[in-house]
């Protein structure tokens, strides 16, 4: 883990969860783009794809490569072993098992406060290096049911950092509205081709961490329901950036 008082950033700042999936690469990108200063902060919880605390690495260094912001902006970045929490939120994304619905109408992928905890984590790392902007990659319109991934529980939720750390936060979700097709326009508009390679290539979302088999939208076992969704979503930017070029 990084040491929290060095270097304090710049007061327009962010601290990015970046995972290293495409929503959170994304939202660097898209962090990179609207603030002075952007920190990155990772989670390792004991997920079963745990080879995206390896990908994530490489995903920063290559973003300095491939995203011109990025060698200016992009600062340091922090990492949280909350494997202990791993162990008591347990779901199919902890543990081998199929996932599955349970009889809450819930994914057995759930894991019960995941994105309250890394909240919690940014928000006393973020007070530390003097940042205000907390990011994340939630979105309510593409997610698998998760009720932690809802506008209206992110807005509690800033509100709770407000007052417990007495900061004002602000948790910036900019793919909220987004479905995946237009999250990967986005990528576009923000980095251009360069930016969707970088993400197809480098980026992780299978849950069964599969990174064997390249298909057209990136690694992955494909049927997983990251997957699916970021197959799906995938196919059909191509279908609109074709209706575009007509």
């Amino acid at each position: 883990m990084s040491a929290y008082l060095d270097q304090v950033p710049a007061a327009n700042s962010a601290l990015v969860l970046f995972s290293g999936g495409q929503d959170s690469s994304v939202c660097l990108a898209w962090a990179l783009d609207t603030y002075d200063r952007v920190e990155t902060i990772g989670f390792d919880y004991g997920q079963r794809h745990a080879i995206e605390m390896t990908i994530r690495q490489n995903l920063l260094s290559r973003f300095r490569d491939v995203y011109p912001l990025a060698r200016a902006r992009l600062g340091e970045d922090h990492v949280c072993d909350l494997k202990g929490f791993g162990a008591v939120a347990e779901s199919s994304l902890t543990r081998e098992s199929a996932i599955v619905m349970t009889e809450r109408g819930l994914p057995s992928s759930f894991v019960p406060g995941r994105n309250l905890v890394f909240f919690v984590y940014a928000a006393a790392v973020a007070d530390r290096r003097g940042i205000d902007h907390l990011v994340g990659g939630m979105c309510e319109t593409d997610f698998s049911g998760y009720p932690d991934c809802r506008a209206e529980t992110l807005k509690a939720m800033e509100t709770v950092l407000n007052l417990g750390v007495e900061r004002p936060f602000t948790i910036d979700t900019p793919l909220m509205y987004l479905n995946k097709a237009q999250t990967w326009a986005l990528s576009q508009d923000l980095g251009g081709e360069a930016l969707v390679d970088l993400i197809v290539e480098e980026s992780h979302t299978c849950y069964m961490g599969e990174r064997g088999e390249r298909h057209p939208w990136g690694y992955g076992c494909g049927d997983c329901p990251a997957c699916q969704l970021r197959k799906t979503g995938f196919e059909h930017f191509l279908e609109m950036k074709q209706h575009a070029e007509r």
